[in-house]
């Protein structure tokens, strides 16, 4: 930060500590981009982030940051908030739109119900079924316990691994590589591995429950 830099990244909490420090100038910022604005000014962060926006913006000025905001979704909060720091003629951009098919054409989407206790033999036969012996599989779960309880399961024919944010980081990673390698076919993850994850042909993706 004192040689100067061109691109800083950081929590809203971190940005405020270095702006009262008075290690972080952002008179000069020229442009602001807000990502999951959404969970971002929902989660409590909006205090933060109109304080560390209140740096960089002066009211009605020509001069003020380009203003990017991105969000998953869209309620009519995010717009007014949007309004307040963007200029007038702001473009809004929707790549959802009204459609009602929102996923890809290519997935085929199937709902099973079963009991609690059948859930781990009906998974081993939907995996059979879906994925063969060879095929990869990702098995999302709400908790950690049911990640590994899940793993560790003799109804699941393939081998399967857990991963969840009591693994460390380095061994995620290893896991990771070996599920990209084919060394084992099951990855039963919480949704520490929802985002980021870039594997090529994954031929099924269970969730365990409805997303909360």
């Amino acid at each position: 930060l004192k040689s100067g830099i061109d691109v800083l990244v950081g929590t809203p909490g971190r940005i405020k500590d270095h702006i009262q420090n008075s290690k972080l100038d952002l008179s000069s910022v020229k442009h602001v981009v807000l990502d999951e604005v959404d969970h971002m000014l929902d989660m409590g962060f909006a205090e933060q982030v109109e304080e560390i926006l209140g740096f960089a913006y002066k009211k009605d000025s020509e001069d003020n940051p380009q203003t990017l905001l991105f969000s998953a979704t869209c309620p009519r909060w995010v717009y007014d908030v949007g309004k307040k720091y963007m200029k007038g003629e702001y473009e809004q951009i929707d790549l959802v739109g009204k459609k009602t098919q929102r996923t890809a054409t290519t997935v085929e989407h199937l709902a099973i119900q079963c009991r609690w206790s059948q859930r781990p033999a009906v998974l081993g036969d939907i995996i059979q079924v879906y994925s063969g012996s060879h095929g990869r599989t990702i098995v999302f779960c709400e908790t950690k316990k049911e990640a590994n309880e899940l793993a560790l399961n003799a109804s699941l024919k393939q081998d399967a691994q857990s991963l969840h944010g009591d693994i460390p980081q380095k061994q995620r990673e290893i896991t990771l590589k070996g599920f990209r390698n084919g060394a084992f076919e099951v990855l039963i993850a919480t949704n520490v591995a929802a985002r980021g994850l870039d594997i090529p042909e994954v031929d099924l993706v269970v969730q365990c429950s409805p997303p909360k």
